[in-house]
């Protein structure tokens, strides 16, 4: 009886010391801690809806912190819309009857780098956090901003239809469609 006693209380000891040591979590290899970035996860990235950026900015004064924030959001932004209009503008281009299709590439191309300028002003903030890392003094500010994209699909075919050398071949259900698609494969591509 005395040895059964002894085993219950060496097993519940063993359980109780397990049990307090583990957090539940899995723990970190050796060397590595997790850092945890403001304005940065899944619900920041691009989707079917919204081309999303983030991005971080330092500096000694705060307002150019922010200011370096932006601007680098704003690029990452800019070119990840100029690369899906690019794609949509190939797919396009290719499965319509353009008679010359290298001409209609590149008015298509050209018309949404000045869509995209015109756009980057009406971008929405949707993360800001600021910080001030004590070792060096510095001001670190992070910053999440998006676009709708209907809006940039809906100014993008303004400009096509009002293109007159475009003007004849545009097709907008069938541009529509070509945009969804790609917005869609955005989605699918920042999930996985």
């Amino acid at each position: 009886m005395k040895n059964t006693w002894k085993m219950m209380g060496s097993i519940l000891l063993a359980t109780t010391l397990f049990s307090c040591g583990s957090s539940g979590k899995p723990a970190s290899p050796d060397g590595e801690v997790e850092i945890n970035i403001p304005c940065s996860g899944s619900q920041y990235f691009s989707n079917e809806d919204y081309f999303r950026a983030n991005a971080s900015g330092e500096s000694l004064d705060q307002m150019t912190a922010k200011k370096k924030a932006l601007a680098n959001a704003k690029a990452q932004l800019a070119g990840d819309i100029q690369t899906t209009i690019k794609s949509v503008a190939d797919n396009y281009v290719k499965s319509s009857e353009f008679n010359n299709k290298e001409e209609a590439l590149e008015r298509f191309e050209q018309n949404a780098r000045s869509i995209i300028n015109q756009k980057l002003r009406g971008i929405r903030q949707i993360c800001e956090k600021a910080v001030r890392v004590s070792s060096s003094g510095k001001y670190k500010h992070y910053i999440a901003i998006e676009l709708s994209g209907d809006e940039l699909f809906k100014s993008y075919s303004e400009t096509l239809s009002k293109d007159q050398a475009l003007k004849v071949d545009y097709n907008y259900d069938k541009f529509k469609d070509t945009f969804d698609k790609e917005m869609d494969k955005l989605d699918k591509e920042q999930s996985n």
